[in-house]
């Protein structure tokens, strides 16, 4: 299947907000990420979100950059292929989640 890629505003500002390096390495993720943005128990590149502290994350997927600190948060939308960046972020758990279940 090919997936339709797209952003929320708030993610696309947050894309925007980031230096050039971290931007391609971001887009970088994103583009491998959409070759197949199902869970990795599904034999996809996500990693599942799950619920904590009363949070509504639960079918929110991520993609973790480690070594440049950055989250991007994303869902997916099985059913018209398309995968939604949702928030991306420094990697802040409460920043970012917090963020994600405002969406």
């Amino acid at each position: 299947m090919e997936w339709i890629l797209k952003y929320s505003e708030d993610a696309y500002n947050d894309l925007i907000d980031l230096d050039n390096s971290q931007r391609k390495l971001v887009i970088k993720a994103i583009r491998k990420t959409l070759e197949n943005p199902l869970p990795k128990n599904e034999g996809g590149y996500g990693n599942p979100l799950e619920n904590q502290s009363g949070s509504k994350l639960a079918g929110l997927l991520k993609i973790k950059l480690l070594k440049a600190g950055i989250r991007v948060v994303y869902s997916i939308e099985r059913k018209n292929g398309i995968m939604e960046i949702i928030v991306i972020s420094v990697r802040d758990d409460k920043k970012v989640y917090k963020i994600a279940q405002k969406e």
